[in-house]
C-alpha cells in the first residue's frame, strides 16, 4: 500500500531503498522557504541500520504488512533463542540480539509475537509487561517524602529501573518491557 511521505507515523514499517525498515521517530518540519517535509527516523529491520531520510508530500513509500505468529520461547543455545509454533511445533533458532534491549525480560515458555516477512522473521514482540522480583533495592533516605521520589532497584533478571520509595527487596512488580520501567505491585 502506497503512503505520502507526509503521512508516516512512528511504527510503521515501510519499504525504502531495496530494504525493509521501521519508524522509530519523525519530525513535521515547515521551513519558511521551500515545501514542508518529515524528518524520519528508522531503522532497518535486516541488519539494523539506522538512517535519517527526508520525505516530502510528493514522495510515496510503500507500507508493509508483515504477519504475525504466535511463538512460545523454549530455550537459549549459545547467542541464539529457540522459539516453537505453537500450532505446528515447528521450531526456528533466532539470533538474541533480534530483541534489542528487551532481551533481558524473556522468560522461559512465555508467549511471543514473530513477525515475517515474505517468510522470515524479522521482529520479535514480547509482552508489553511482565512481572518481576526486585532483588536488591536501597534504602529510602530519610526526609524524602515528595511523592515523585523514586530509588533505584535490582530486578531477578539484573535489570535496574527506578521504584517508589515503598517496594523492598522480595516484592514482586509488574515491569513495562519496553520502557524498562515500573507500573505497579503484582497482584
Amino acid at each position: 500500500m502506497k503512503i505520502s511521505g507526509v503521512d508516516i507515523r512512528p511504527g510503521n514499517i515501510i519499504e525504502y531503498e531495496g530494504g525493509i525498515w521501521k519508524v522509530a521517530k519523525i519530525q513535521h518540519t515547515q521551513p519558511g522557504k521551500g515545501g514542508a517535509y518529515m524528518q524520519v527516523e528508522m531503522k532497518n529491520l535486516q541488519d539494523g541500520r539506522k538512517t535519517n531520510v527526508r520525505f516530502r508530500s510528493a514522495d510515496t513509500v510503500e507500507k508493509v504488512r508483515l504477519d504475525t505468529r504466535e511463538y512460545q520461547f523454549l530455550y537459549e543455545d549459545g547467542d541464539m533463542l529457540v522459539f516453537m509454533d505453537g500450532a505446528t511445533y515447528e521450531q526456528i533458532n533466532l539470533p538474541s540480539d533480534l530483541l534489542g534491549d528487551a532481551r533481558p525480560f524473556l522468560q522461559d515458555g512465555m508467549q511471543v509475537q514473530l513477525e515475517l516477512w515474505e517468510e522470515k522473521p524479522i521482529s520479535v514482540q514480547l509482552p508489553q509487561q511482565i512481572e518481576a522480583e526486585i532483588v536488591e533495592a536501597d534504602a529510602v533516605v530519610k526526609g524524602q517524602t515528595a511523592s515523585s521520589s523514586y530509588k533505584p532497584a535490582v530486578l531477578d533478571n539484573g535489570v535496574r529501573i527506578m521504584v517508589p520509595p515503598h517496594i523492598e527487596s522480595g516484592t514482586r512488580i509488574v515491569v513495562d518491557v519496553y520502557e524498562q520501567s515500573y507500573v505497579g505491585k503484582a497482584s
